[in-house]
């Protein structure tokens, strides 16, 4: 099919985020500033000169018939006395106008479209999915396999220069993000790209990333088992079979490597509770996560979780955290909670409060980060396999502090304000990131795939769940 962007604009380089309400005060004149005019004691000292001068000039002029020596001195008065005040009243008003903050200039409607009636113009993110939808409409990629059928789906990345194929990872992450777009004009059926994952299903069972050959992995297979949920998929019959292998391969004997990520344990941990929220495994595998975490010495010693789950942990991490706290959210919904899996989560949600950088939206919490999962390959252990990952953080950081429990940690210890400003400026940074509603990994990597599907799908996702929680219908209301 036609690509709706060609692989030079998909392959643009990093933007930097940008604070939402336009430059920062040390940026180039954009035509709105004022110029600043200041009066202060040598403004004053003016005003005095030009009444004296119009003093003198009157004195001088005046005829000795009004009435006398002393006459012309009150009319000379009189004149200077005024011009000062005049021009003291004139420097003092030039002076308010120009420390006046400048009007914000009304929002001008997009060429060819039309506000709806009452005055409410649409907002930018409807024009932002449908960019989104767009271009995911123009990527998609249609192959007739000989041995798979028809398969409907995307590649890994968007504007790859090679003939693209869907693929696992990217026709899942596709999927989902157009179950969040909620398009319905038939374009792109949910239902052919739900065919098209169940056809990529490996021989033996189970799906792998493009990179990781023909063994399933318990953290690809998850995520595809949880967009099939999604999509209506029964969770009887294959799906159950399939969470059934996928919990046989996700032990500490099976795959230790994966075990001890957060990125795996925490992906694994969110396809599940879609896919099989009552599955036998989900216990252990929280508390796994639980067990991982780690104290935190620079922020009040509250636990936070780095990238491994063993030691050596590494850093703490805002991006792992804020996986983890997402997921044990999502777990407590479905499973219940003890009080210690609570305490571990909600110290999770303070230390993404803690957060001790400013501005928000480009803070050190916020900066993108990537890792790598080593595997020893089946055919040989003396070499491993490698999977790269890399951690959209902002959106991760807006999707854990919109959970229920992290407004509910927030409110109680009084941070409403701080928990809104660290969603806020999140938010304002999952913003600047895209570009007609596809987000760019912008590490300046020139022989790196740059438009990965997961990542706008993560970007949507994230901005998604933002707009719903600022919709206030009470507030918007007009006046009746």
């Amino acid at each position: 099919m036609k690509h709706a962007l060609s692989p030079q604009q998909l392959g643009r380089g990093p933007l930097r985020p940008t604070p939402p309400d336009g430059p920062t005060p040390s940026g180039p004149d954009d035509g709105t500033s004022r110029p600043i005019r200041s009066v202060g004691p040598l403004g004053g000292l003016g005003c005095a000169a030009a009444g004296y001068a119009v003093f003198q000039f009157l004195f001088e002029v005046l005829p000795a018939s009004v009435g006398g020596e002393a006459a012309k001195y009150l009319i000379a008065s009189v004149g200077g006395l005024g011009t000062a005040l005049s021009a003291w009243f004139t420097a003092a008003l030039l002076r308010a106008r120009a420390t006046a903050p400048a009007p914000r200039p009304l929002p001008q409607p997009t060429p060819g479209t039309v506000p709806p009636a009452g005055g409410h113009a649409p907002g930018p993110l409807p024009q932002l999915f449908a960019a989104t939808y767009d271009t995911l409409v123009g990527e998609v990629s249609v192959v007739d396999d000989p041995e798979r059928g028809r398969l409907v789906g995307w590649s890994h990345s968007l504007g790859e220069s090679s003939p693209s194929r869907p693929t696992s990872v990217g026709t899942a992450y596709g999927l989902q993000t157009m179950l969040d777009l909620g398009t319905t004009d038939g374009r792109l059926s949910t239902g052919e790209l739900a065919d098209t994952l169940w056809r990529l299903r490996l021989p033996g069972g189970g799906w792998s990333a493009r990179s990781q050959g023909a063994r399933a992995r318990p953290e690809v297979t998850a995520l595809v088992l949880g967009a099939l949920a999604r999509a209506g998929a029964s969770r009887g019959g294959r799906l159950a079979r399939e969470v059934d292998l996928c919990t046989a391969a996700f032990t500490q004997d099976a795959d230790r490597a994966g075990r001890e990520s957060t990125h795996v344990m925490t992906t694994v941990l969110r396809g599940l509770l879609r896919a099989a929220p009552e599955c036998d495994a989900l216990p252990v595998l929280r508390e796994a996560l639980v067990e991982g975490a780690v104290s935190d010495p620079h922020r009040d010693r509250l636990r936070c979780w780095g990238y491994r789950l063993d030691s050596p942990h590494g850093r703490p991490s805002a991006v792992h955290t804020a996986q983890a706290v997402l997921a044990l959210d999502r777990a407590a919904r479905v499973l219940g909670e003890s009080p210690e899996v609570r305490a571990a989560r909600e110290d999770g949600v303070r230390w993404l409060l803690s957060c001790p950088d400013a501005p928000h939206h480009v803070c050190r919490d916020l900066e993108n980060s990537r890792e790598e999962v080593r595997r020893p390959r089946p055919d040989d252990p003396a070499r491993h396999e490698v999977l790269n990952v890399r951690l959209f953080t902002a959106s991760w950081v807006v999707r854990a502090l919109l959970c229920g429990g992290s407004l509910e940690v927030a409110r109680r210890d009084g941070r409403e304000e701080t928990w809104r400003e660290l969603l806020d400026g999140a938010a304002a940074c999952v913003r600047a990131g895209q570009r007609d509603g596809i987000w760019t990994w912008g590490r300046g990597e020139s022989t790196e795939l740059r438009c990965p599907m997961w990542m706008t799908y993560q970007g949507v996702s994230a901005l998604r769940a933002h707009a719903v929680w600022t919709y206030r219908p009470d507030e918007a209301a007009p006046a009746r």
